[in-house]
């Protein structure tokens, strides 16, 4: 291992930016607003890179990707790509969670479209930051009729928007983090509106993506491994090797 392995790596980070839909701003289905899955990842993440990292929640409730969304009329506005300038290009974070698709999907939004909106919002970032960039893919939810005109989902096409979800990310070279399989699709970590997650959900989510973020940039493990180095453990260790 060279000295200088993880100088270059993404992290430790300044400014995390959250972009996403209500269970990322959060709301009356949880007891407070620390219970969020964006604040648990923010504590995990300060934590484990041992420095201050800023924290900036751009969740809106009935958010969707773009006006081309068929949900976009009934949806709270302004839409992701409407206010990605404002709300994450002009704060300058070097770290970025995207956390979109479960409005477009029970909107009905074909996922062809929704994949050029995603790959859209990336360009745009990218066009004028260099951040980490975390993709996660669409939480479960047990129940898709309730909630109209969002009402238009379905475990198939949950399980098709977090297949292109991936590809995305495979293709633009960014983190994807799978909150769907951290969730299990047990109903009892979803609220009981049937559509967002529970504190325990939550907790679940942000692990996920904390896991998927530190696998992605070993520099969060730079102070932690600095601190380590200076240890009699270590250096015992170290002479034995």
């Amino acid at each position: 291992m060279q000295k200088n392995e993880y100088t270059a790596a993404p992290g430790p980070f300044r400014l995390m930016v959250v972009l996403g839909e209500s269970t990322v701003e959060g709301g009356g289905w949880l007891a407070k607003t620390e219970e969020r899955w964006a604040d648990i990842l923010h504590r995990l993440l300060e934590t484990a890179q041992e420095q201050p990292l800023g924290y900036y929640n751009a969740g809106i409730g009935a958010s969707v990707i773009s006006p081309a969304s068929p949900g976009y009329d009934a949806s709270r506005k302004p839409s992701a790509s409407e206010r990605l300038q404002a709300e994450v290009i002009d704060k300058n974070p070097d770290l970025v969670i995207i956390a979109y698709g479960l409005n477009d999907m029970r909107a009905g939004m074909p996922v062809e479209m929704f994949r050029g909106e995603m790959e859209e919002l990336i360009r745009r970032i990218r066009e004028q930051l260099d951040p980490l960039i975390v993709i996660t893919n669409v939480y479960y939810q047990p129940k898709y009729s309730l909630y109209p005109p969002f009402d238009s989902g379905s475990m198939e096409a949950a399980k098709t928007y977090n297949r292109i979800l991936h590809d995305i990310s495979q293709q633009t070279n960014c983190v994807y983090a799978d909150v769907w399989r951290a969730e299990g699709e047990k109903a009892w970590v979803v609220h009981q509106d049937t559509v967002h997650a529970n504190k325990i959900g939550n907790m679940l989510i942000a692990h996920a993506v904390f896991q998927a973020t530190v696998h992605a940039a070993p520099g969060i493990a730079k102070n932690v491994r600095k601190r380590d180095a200076g240890t009699e453990w270590t250096k015992g260790c170290l002479n034995s090797q």
